[in-house]
């Protein structure tokens, strides 16, 4: 998969209209795109999303969403997490 994207310069800046979801087949995927896209001055907020170090935010979280939020109390433990750790569902 090839993403690109454009520099729209100091005009149009980046806010949470626009954001990303980065499904992860388990969790060694999601610890690293987390780690990758909260270095270097990123800033992580709840539920798996984040802010990557240019304000881009992303939600970065399991291909089996759906299903592990079907999980009795999953949305209460999901509310807790900033980055998702599958194991706590």
């Amino acid at each position: 998969m090839v993403t690109i994207g454009i520099n729209a310069g100091p005009i149009f800046k980046f806010n949470e209209a626009i954001s990303l979801m980065i499904p992860c087949k388990d969790q060694t995927e999601i610890d690293y795109y987390w780690e990758a896209l909260t270095s270097d001055g990123g800033q992580e907020s709840v539920c798996g999303w984040l802010k990557d170090k240019y304000g881009l935010s992303w939600q970065v979280c399991p291909e089996n969403w759906a299903e592990l939020n079907k999980r009795p109390g999953a949305f209460k433990k999901m509310m807790g997490m900033k980055k998702i750790i599958i194991a706590d569902f």
